[in-house]
């Protein structure tokens, strides 16, 4: 006798999911056949893949909380997202390099983490104190570096 893992058991569904893109079509379809009830209009693989690779995971264990469901739909919809999600959406990655030309020079900063930058070897908590060192006049930060405009106001030529 032969004992099974259950279908909760992480390295299970992790098999489960890593082994998508190596099965053959009819082997995918008959899969997607098992975990939705109707098939989409298209066909696209990877597509496929990654809605199957979701429901195995929302099966195995469990899906989206109701509001969090209603909130994910509400900005689908109106494609605005909520004051937090555009904080944390604007957040960079360490070892993002932003560069800027300004008075003919370009520029170049390394997001080091959260509130750390580097500019020509030297530690920055701000882009916008970074801008105001490369311009001498106060900038918005993520605006000097293309990351968001400034209602009402066009950078200086």
């Amino acid at each position: 006798m032969t004992t099974h893992a259950s279908p909760a058991d992480p390295t299970t569904v992790a098999a489960r999911v890593a082994q998508l893109p190596h099965l053959p079509m009819d082997s995918l379809w008959a899969l997607w056949d098992e975990y939705f009830e109707e098939r989409p209009k298209h066909h696209h693989r990877t597509w496929l893949e990654s809605r199957l690779a979701y429901r195995i995971q929302e099966r195995a264990f469990g899906g989206l909380k109701p509001a969090t469901r209603r909130k994910l739909e509400e900005i689908g919809e109106t494609g605005i997202l909520p004051h937090q999600l555009r904080r944390d959406a604007s957040r960079l990655l360490p070892g993002t390099v932003l560069t800027r030309i300004f008075d003919d020079v370009e520029h170049r900063v390394l997001v080091r983490g959260p509130n750390d930058f580097e500019y020509q070897g030297q530690r920055f908590k701000s882009l916008t104190a970074i801008a105001r060192h490369i311009t001498g006049t106060h900038w918005s930060g993520p605006a000097f570096f293309g990351l968001k405009t400034q209602d009402g106001q066009k950078e200086p030529a």
